[in-house]
């Protein structure tokens, strides 16, 4: 089993979850979080005061799945998230040694 860390653009959400759903993912959690990579924030100017936003808004995506799929898992990501610019976001992939279901106490891919 493996763990799919998607960071992705705000707005490609919606896009993102759909092509996930097409290669047969149908769970995933999403987090609102903030970061910055190679963009370092930028400037922004409020009521002709100009300051620096450091942290950008992101979509962090989780999502657990079988060893064999994800490459499948990873170009919808990277297909759907594109968009050329900078900021576009990561895919980090690592191993999961279990899960386990908490209601019914089920494990490994049949609690995914």
């Amino acid at each position: 089993m493996k763990m799919i860390c998607a960071i992705i653009k705000p707005f490609k959400l919606d896009d993102v979850r759909s092509a996930l759903a097409h290669v047969g993912i149908d769970g995933m959690t999403v987090t609102e979080v903030k970061g910055f990579g190679r963009q370092k924030g930028h400037t922004e100017l409020y009521r002709g005061a100009e300051y620096t936003v450091d942290f950008l808004p992101k979509i962090k995506l989780e999502i657990a799945t079988q060893s064999d799929q994800v490459e499948q898992v990873i170009e919808a990501i990277t297909e759907t998230a594109y968009t050329g610019k900078i900021g576009d976001g990561k895919i980090f992939v690592y191993d999961l040694q279990q899960t386990v279901r908490i209601r019914t106490g089920e494990r490994d891919m049949a609690a995914i």
